[in-house]
Order: C-alpha cells, then structure tokens, then sequence
C-alpha cells in the first residue's frame, strides 16, 4: 500500500483578541492633556512620522516571520502526526487482516477492528468485507463517529479503484488519506484496500491536540508581534526624541532670533550632523547681531546727523527768512534788474524752511519720539479751519455735518489734512471735495491700526508726493488718566478728499508715500519736497489709523483717511514706552 492524498487538506484553526475603548473623560485637564496630546503627535510632525514608519516596519517584519514561523510549524506538526497515524494504521490494518481468512466472519472483523484501535494512536476502525455467505459486513470500533457514511465518498472511491500494475505502479491498491472537520473538530480521514483480497479498512483519528497546539502557537507569535511593534514604538520614540530635540531647540532658537532677541545662542554637545548644525547656527546669529549693531549704529547716527544738521541750520535760516521778508517789503523799490533775483531767494528761503521742519518732524517719527496731544475736535471745524487759514476756501467743496465730535491731536490732524487737500489742489484738478463721516466698527478699539499703501490704478499722468509741508512740533501737557476717559465714543471717522484730475499713474500709486518720492524725475526741483504724504502717513499711523490711495472709475484721485474716534488709549501706551526716547528727543531739541 502507498499513501496518498485523496482530497483537499482542510484544517481550520481561529484566534480571536478583543479590546476596549473608552471615551474620553469630562474635565478641563483631560481636555488639555489630549490637546497637548494632539499637538505633539499632529499628522504634520516628524516625530509621528518616525513613530509610524518604524512600527509599519515593526509590523511588517514580525506578521512576516510570525506567518511564515506559523506555517513551517503547521505543516511539521500536522505532517508528523499524519505520517505517524498512517504508517501505524497500514501495519496494523497488515498485521490483523494476515490471520484473517478471504472471507472473515462478522464478529472476526469486529475482533480486527478493536485490535487495530487499541494500539497507541488512539483511532476509531472501520472494517468492510464480505462473509462466506456473499453478505457485506461492516465492523467499527465507533458508530457514532465512524460509519460508511461518515468517510468522504471521494476517499471511497479512491480506496475501491484499482490500478494497473506495471514497472511504474507496483500495487493495484493504494492508502489514501483526507482531512475534514465533523462538527468543530477536525479530523484525519484515511482507507486502504488489502492486496490479494480480504477487508478494506478505514480509521478516523481527532486532531483537536495539534489544533490546540497550533492556536497557542499562534497566539504565541500574535503575542511576540504585539511585543515587537510596541518595542519598535518605543525605539521610534527615543530615535525622535534624540534627533528632535536639537532640531526642537534650534526651532526655538530660531523664534527667538525672529522675535528680535540677537542674542540667542544654542549650547552644542557633540560631533554630529546636528551639533555642525548648532554651531552654524550660533554663528549666523552672532554675525548677524554684530551685522544689526553696526546698521543701528549707523541709523541712530544718520539720524543724529539729520537732527543735529537741522537744528544748525535753523539758526542761520532764521536769519535769512528774516532779512528775505524785509527785502519782500521792499520789492518794489528796488532795481527792476534786481528784483527777479530777490524773489528767488525769498521764495527758496521758504522752501528750504519747510524742508528743515519737515526733516526734524521726519527725525522724531523715526526715533520714536513724537506724542499725541490730545483734544476733542469738531471735524467739520478743524476742516474749515485748515482751509481758511491757508486761502484754498475757492477751491475746496465740504461735506461735512458738525457735531462729529473726535478726541484726536489738532495739530496732527491739521497737518494731514493741510497735506491731503494741498497735493490735490497742486497735482489734481479743482475742486477738490472733502467728505467727512464716521463708521462704526465691529470690535472697535481706538488703537491698533497699520500702516496703508496705494491701492487700483487710474489713467496716468504726473502726481507726485509732495504738498504743503509739515508745521513743527509743538509741546504740550498730557491728560491725566481720568481726564482721558472722559471724550467721544467708540467709531472710525473717515475724511476722504477727492480731485477731478488725471488720477494716478499705475507705477506711482504704490509709491506716493514714500518718501522724497517724486512721479517725474525730470523735475527733481518742483515746490514740493517728496515729504508731505509721508508725514501725512506717519501722523494717521500715530492716532492708529491708515490713509490709502485710489482712483475713481469716472476720474480723478480720492485720498482716505480713516482714524479712531477716540486714540486716547494709544496715549496711556506712549506714557510707558517711550520714556528712554523722551529724554533723546529734549537732548535734540536743545538747539532751537
């Protein structure tokens, strides 16, 4: 008899693992810790992604080795247990059926059976043959388990074939053998025919042992995976920690020196890729501290310069003006020829006047030096007042209803204006309407606002920055904190000044307050110094509002200026800031 397999090995074996979740507990702290939780581990971080990579890999490599580890086991042990069965079951299924005769009686193959089935593999034994009487006989250590119709009809028809004997096939009868499950039990299935005639014999042998071995092997290795994968966790999260935490102190390091702080230096350890990289890094930032300290020096100095030239050359221009104005009052007395020549003088006397007092008004913006002197202004009244006082009634339409009442510095707001409406009279075309009204802000708080710059573009044509010029600073006592509460409501006041002229050229709105910026550098020497928007901007900024530039769609340019209705908590901000720059600004002011 030679073994073979007549049908399909089956041999289900199932594990199963359950878990709990819980959900997350109410609480403020534990609503924290998960958020802090979330921010160490977002998807974004290098860190998770360490974690990640290496517990795939973790897990890739211990399911590998546990899957292949689990069927090399598999196959060795059902192999072992199967070949053991058979070759017992073929020597005993010789051994009984050689005494008996070619025709055994019932109870002889019953004896058979239970002699079969009483050696040390415990299986169940079932004899088929046929009496002296022709009848078929069917003996079986288990009827309950082992009956004809028990044993898989393809096994069966295996046993009962018979096959040519030839150089290749030696036997006409074979053992064959099959696994199959009865109920959730799995079992060995196995028959063979005795050569030269006699019984044929089938045994059924229970699995249930190496089904039970093969599961807490199983269980085993799903053990030593879950192992591995959270080792591999932890390996990840060392590795993270230990690359990280340069690259996190670097990161905050770099903050810092973001935020200004040139004095930031890491502290290097090591010979690594990282500590090359800590080394770098201190030395940009000492170079660059080095680099800001020289070019600070050098503002603060260009500054001194403006300031100190300013203030010396008020001295003699004030001289000069003088003797110009009384040359002006005797104009007409004088030579024709020499005429021409006195009003040139008389007119660039007062052009370089307003550039001294524009550059000094320039010099306390850039130091920090300038203050809000705070009052409460009827708009409309300011507005009447700005443009009476410089002859322009002509040519300027108001639009405006008194009673807008803002808590604003006059003087300051008297320059923007004077500047705003100058330059659009100058560079515009009449008349020029001034529009005032207040808009309410959601939110709203009297500082906080940015600087602006010139917005959409227009038809081109020559518009430049300048317009009458700054008046000079002037003192005045600040408003104690209680007199500050009191003044206008919450709001934004918007003034928009309008031309009908060309409008702005493209190229110059981004420019027009720059300053010393001009729309044609052909005429560098026009009445305007390039100052007046930019000190227009930079009064706006100090009451923490904007001014923005545009073109209408029907022509011309419009000018807005949009301001706190109240900049008194800007003022409270100046008391505590700017205490150092105070004292500079009286020691620059010591010339005039």
């Amino acid at each position: 008899m030679r073994e073979r397999s007549a049908g399909d090995t089956t041999d289900d074996s199932a594990g199963a693992g359950a878990g709990n979740a819980s959900g997350p507990a109410a609480g403020q702290r534990v609503l924290r810790r998960l958020r802090r939780a979330s921010g160490l581990l977002r998807w974004t971080s290098l860190r998770l992604r360490l974690v990640v990579v290496f517990g795939l890999v973790a897990l890739t490599a211990a399911v590998s080795a546990s899957g292949i580890a689990y069927w090399l086991n598999r196959n060795t042990v059902l192999e072992r247990t199967q070949n053991a069965v058979l070759n017992d079951f073929r020597k005993s299924l010789e051994d009984s059926t050689r005494s008996l005769p070619l025709r055994p009686r019932c109870a002889e193959l019953q004896d058979a059976a239970r002699q079969m089935a009483a050696g040390p593999q415990d299986y169940a034994v079932l004899l088929i043959g046929v009496d002296r009487e022709g009848k078929a006989c069917a003996a079986t250590t288990n009827k309950n388990l082992l009956t004809l119709d028990s044993v898989p009809l393809s096994l069966r028809t295996a046993v009962g074939e018979v096959r040519p004997v030839d150089e290749s096939n030696r036997y006409a009868h074979h053992l064959y053998w099959q696994r199959k499950e009865v109920g959730d039990a799995p079992y060995l299935v196995a028959g063979a025919k005795v050569i030269g005639g006699g019984p044929t014999g089938y045994m059924m042998k229970s699995l249930a042992t190496e089904r039970q071995d093969l599961n807490s092997l199983a269980w085993s290795l799903g053990i030593a995976t879950a192992l591995a994968l959270v080792g591999s966790a932890l390996l990840a999260q060392a590795a993270a920690t230990t690359v990280l935490r340069p690259v996190q102190r670097l990161g905050h390091a770099a903050r810092q020196l973001g935020e200004g702080r040139l004095d930031t230096r890491l502290r290097v350890t090591g010979t690594d890729e990282l500590a090359d990289l800590s080394r770098t890094f201190n030395r940009t930032a000492e170079r660059l501290e080095h680099r800001v300290e020289e070019l600070s020096g050098r503002e603060a100095a260009s500054r001194r310069f403006v300031a100190d030239m300013s203030h010396e050359l008020r001295t003699p221009l004030t001289a000069i003006t003088a003797v110009s104005e009384v040359l002006e009052e005797e104009a007409d007395s004088l030579d024709p020829m020499i005429a021409p020549a006195v009003q040139l003088v008389v007119s660039e006397t007062r052009r370089l006047n307003d550039l001294v007092e524009n550059l000094m008004e320039v010099t306390r913006f850039d130091a920090g030096t300038a203050r809000l002197v705070l009052d409460d202004v009827d708009v409309a009244d300011q507005v009447t007042a700005c443009v009476d006082a410089r002859a322009w009634l002509d040519a300027v339409e108001l639009d405006a209803d008194r009673g807008i009442v803002a808590r604003l510095d006059p003087r300051r707001l008297d320059v923007i204006l004077a500047n705003l409406i100058g330059n659009a009279l100058k560079h515009g075309g009449s008349p020029v309407r001034v529009s005032v009204h207040t808009e309410e802000v959601p939110g709203d708080g009297a500082g906080g606002r940015t600087g602006s710059t010139a917005v959409t573009g227009g038809p081109a044509a020559p518009h430049t920055s300048g317009g009458p010029e700054a008046d000079p600073e002037h003192g005045g006592p600040e408003r104690s904190g209680q007199e500050a509460d009191a003044g206008p409501g919450g709001g934004e006041l918007v003034i928009r000044v309008r031309d009908h002229g060309p409008g702005i050229p493209e190229e110059v709105l981004p420019h027009v307050f720059d300053r010393f910026y001009k729309a044609s550098a052909s005429r560098p020497r026009s009445e305007g110094s390039g100052l007046g928007l930019s000190i227009a901007l930079e009064n706006a900024h100090i009451h923490g509002g904007e001014i923005t530039a545009a073109n209408l769609p029907e022509g011309g340019a419009v000018f807005t200026l949009r301001l706190p209705m109240d900049a008194t908590p800007l003022t409270d901000g100046d008391r505590r800031d700017r205490g150092t720059a105070r004292a500079a600004d009286e020691g620059t002011e010591d010339g005039r």
